[in-house]
């Protein structure tokens, strides 16, 4: 929903950032896959084939957020992607830190971020549970 609103180099550099977020904690699970390829989805681009930790770096990434609007719109979507697996673990609140930091972010635009995120990433859950049963229902 935000992110088609993102530049070209932007969206590539939000996806590299996603992939990043999503593996900090050392578990990228199912929730996590699924909704980095919602992000491609959205933005119209392909998911990277092999994301290399190693290789990434954080400070030329957030160097290509250069409005606040497409700051404020990295973290708004970043907080979905943290909260789909209902763990905001200790790595990915030291990213946030790192990234809000950076964008000069204040603790209260953090919280109403990962506030609208966790509700986010509960709503979602909630459709992909109402389109299950109502494929369940055209089986039966």
């Amino acid at each position: 929903m935000l992110l088609m609103k993102l530049k070209a180099n932007e969206k590539f550099s939000f996806l590299q950032l996603a992939h990043y977020l999503a593996r900090i904690d050392n578990h990228y699970g199912e929730k996590e896959e699924e909704i980095i390829l919602e992000y491609c989805s959205e933005m119209g681009i392909e998911n990277i084939n092999a994301f290399d930790k190693d290789e990434f770096c954080l400070e030329e990434i957030l160097n290509d957020f250069k409005s606040k609007k497409s700051q404020k719109i990295v973290l708004l979507e970043l907080m979905i992607l943290i909260h789909i697996d209902n763990n905001f673990h200790l790595n990915e609140q030291e990213l946030i830190q790192k990234i809000t930091g950076k964008f000069g972010f204040t603790l209260d635009d953090v919280k109403d971020c990962s506030q609208w995120g966790k509700s986010v990433a509960m709503l979602y859950q909630v459709a992909k549970m109402m389109i299950n049963e109502e494929n369940l229902e055209k089986v039966e």
